[in-house]
């Protein structure tokens, strides 16, 4: 049985469960929790594990994340649940869409992809090799993020966002990040896109080099009831960026009637 990892909670109603990106935690949502509250929702931000108060898993892949979050949305005791998730956290709301689709009412996708390639790849093998240097030269999480969040935000980002991300990343066990790099470069559920049958909301920054717009909006093409927008001046952490944009594509998308959608 699957260990329910950590989260935060607040409001009542439909449950919007909220999965952060490699450098996150649950406060990298701390926006959208009070936009989401104060609208009518139960807002949900949790911990993948090894981040925050949930305990790591072994073996780190998004077969165990994915059963992890399953763990959690069964505890949360919904209905059925509204997944948003960003970067790789929209990495493992994919992969619990391919392994429990009836759990999910509707899905958000920001700054994400359908795969990052094969794991045996030079591309991936640098990518990791570039974001754990600094680790492995003696630099801190805190220093890493210095120098990581300013490479992926875009030129409209508000400086308090960007303030978060940076103390988010920072938080960050550098045991977990190095797993969880690791763990990243294997996801590949492009075969899955077209079996994603509930309402889907691809939302891509302009500026985001790690997860194009391009890329996204080919996403959304795949996926039956897919919408791709694009914020523009935005990178790669949309919700920090601009959440006053992002909540209110978020809540105009949550408040569309199902039945419009299919």
């Amino acid at each position: 049985m699957s260990i329910v990892p950590a989260f935060t909670t607040l409001g009542g109603g439909p449950t919007v469960l909220m999965l952060h990106g490699i450098g996150g935690g649950h406060l990298a949502f701390a926006p959208q929790v009070e936009t989401l509250a104060n609208a009518g929702y139960r807002a949900v931000a949790w911990d993948m594990p090894g981040y925050g108060h949930s305990a790591p898993i072994e073996p780190y892949t998004f077969k165990g994340l994915a059963q992890s979050c399953i763990a959690l949305i069964e505890a949360l005791q919904c209905e059925d649940v509204i997944l948003l998730g960003h970067s790789m956290g929209g990495m493992v709301a994919q992969e619990v869409v391919a392994r429990r689709p009836d759990l999910v009412k509707r899905l958000v996708l920001c700054g994400t992809s359908p795969s990052f390639g094969k794991p045996d790849g030079d591309w991936q093998r640098a990518f990791i090799a570039e974001r754990t240097a600094p680790l492995d030269a003696g630099q801190t999480m805190a220093q890493l993020a210095e120098t990581l969040v300013p490479r992926m935000i875009g030129s409209g980002s508000l400086p308090e966002g960007v303030r978060l991300a940076t103390h988010c990343m920072g938080m960050v066990p550098p045991a977990t990040y190095r797993r969880a790099l690791e763990c990243l470069v294997t996801f590949d559920r492009r075969a899955n896109l077209a079996n994603i049958t509930v309402p889907t909301l691809l939302i891509a920054g302009e500026q985001d080099r790690n997860a194009p717009p391009a890329v996204m909006k080919k996403m959304a093409e795949a996926i039956p009831y897919g919408t791709f927008l694009e914020m523009k001046g935005i990178g790669h952490l949309q919700n920090l960026e601009a959440p006053d944009d992002f909540d209110g594509l978020l809540l105009n998308f949550l408040a569309l009637p199902a039945p419009l959608l299919h």
